[in-house]
């Protein structure tokens, strides 16, 4: 009876275990499907004709999906402000595409480790600008002013000293009103050497004055001469955009609502908001505005895919930033995400990724 009584309970306990996994696996869920936010942004993220994504960015997650075991669906959105807002209300799990990590994003959302450094980059157009908007342009920046400014007050100034010396024993200096006129008009015509028979100082430290006036200025002017052309040959043969200073002084384009317009904003540069970078680039070719402002790689690839006729990318980098996927605060992948994604930058595939599509080596 007792060995029945053991086989009994033994078989009971079997039953019972047998219960509880079975139990135990039909409550443990499947693996959730995440909902991953993107946008096109050659050539990070490029959608194809037949709806199916490739790029840098959807490359790099699906290898990340694929280390992780991760189920996804990916989601368009139109802009950069859809796919911020959607991850930081949880709409989306992450989002991928070329998400520039800021200070004011990364407040309402967490980013990945970057995968991706860059910056700025201008686009300009090919066709050389006219010889008269180039003289202009010239003619009205700050250091021209600044020049003339210094030579008029020089001119002004050594007028001033001559009628001082010169008012009481020179009666063409002399007087009021009519004698400081006669002495700056004599100072202008010294700096230019000129001769319109105005009569010369007669005392010595006039003289003096004069002597050593004459010899400034024609340092001076030679200088002056000098810088002017040196600036109108520049602009005549590079275009009157070269570098990031230059944007203060042109029309300056740039996406609307992207990081561009943090940068533009703090350097106090005007600029004109486009919806997407070929509505930019379009005003660029029609010459409506004078340069165009975007992330580097991603205005190279437009100019290359549909404009490398008629404009380029100056080869300049500026106001640097980090490309990371985006995550809401307190997400449970982001630990995961960035050890895989770390591991991936620095392998052979990630290299043949980059060649890939940038043809970055």
């Amino acid at each position: 009876m007792l060995r029945a009584f053991l086989i009994a309970l033994t078989g009971l306990l079997l039953a019972l275990g047998h219960v509880a996994t079975a139990s135990s696996q039909e409550s443990t869920p499947a693996p959730r499907e995440l909902v991953i936010g993107t946008k096109q942004a050659a050539p990070f993220a490029i959608k194809g004709t037949d709806g199916v994504w490739t790029g840098i960015s959807i490359d790099l997650w699906q290898r990340i999906a694929e280390k992780l075991n991760l189920k996804y669906r990916l989601v368009e959105e139109p802009n950069v402000e859809g796919l911020i807002e959607g991850t930081a209300a949880g709409r989306y799990d992450a989002a991928v595409a070329a998400l520039t990590i800021t200070g004011p994003r990364a407040e309402i959302i967490d980013f990945s480790q970057p995968f991706y450094r860059t910056g700025l980059g201008i686009a300009v157009s090919l066709s050389a600008p006219a010889r008269w908007s180039a003289i202009v342009n010239t003619m009205m920046s700050f250091g021209f002013l600044q020049a003339v400014g210094a030579l008029v007050g020089l001119a002004l100034l050594v007028g001033l000293m001559i009628w001082f010396f010169e008012r009481r024993r020179n009666e063409h200096f002399g007087g009021g009103a009519r004698g400081i006129g006669a002495s700056i008009w004599w100072s202008a015509e010294a700096m230019t050497q000129a001769s319109t028979g105005v009569r010369s100082p007669i005392t010595f430290a006039g003289r003096t004055l004069a002597i050593l006036w004459m010899a400034v200025s024609i340092i001076a002017i030679a200088v002056f001469t000098a810088g002017v052309t040196s600036a109108l040959t520049t602009r005549a043969l590079q275009g009157a955009v070269n570098n990031a200073n230059d944007l203060a002084s042109v029309r300056v384009g740039a996406v609307a609502g992207s990081a561009t317009i943090d940068y533009l904003t703090d350097q106090r540069i005007k600029y004109r908001g486009f919806p997407t970078p070929p509505d930019g680039l379009k005003a660029l070719r029609a010459g409506e505005i004078d340069a165009f402002v975007y992330d580097k790689p991603l205005l190279a690839w437009f100019v290359l895919q549909d404009y490398s006729s008629s404009m380029e990318v100056l080869d300049i980098v500026f106001d640097p930033q980090n490309y990371g996927i985006a995550l809401p605060l307190g997400s449970p992948l982001r630990k995961d995400i960035d050890v895989v994604l770390l591991d991936t930058v620095h392998s052979d595939w990630w290299k043949q990724t980059l060649f890939r599509y940038l043809g970055e080596r």
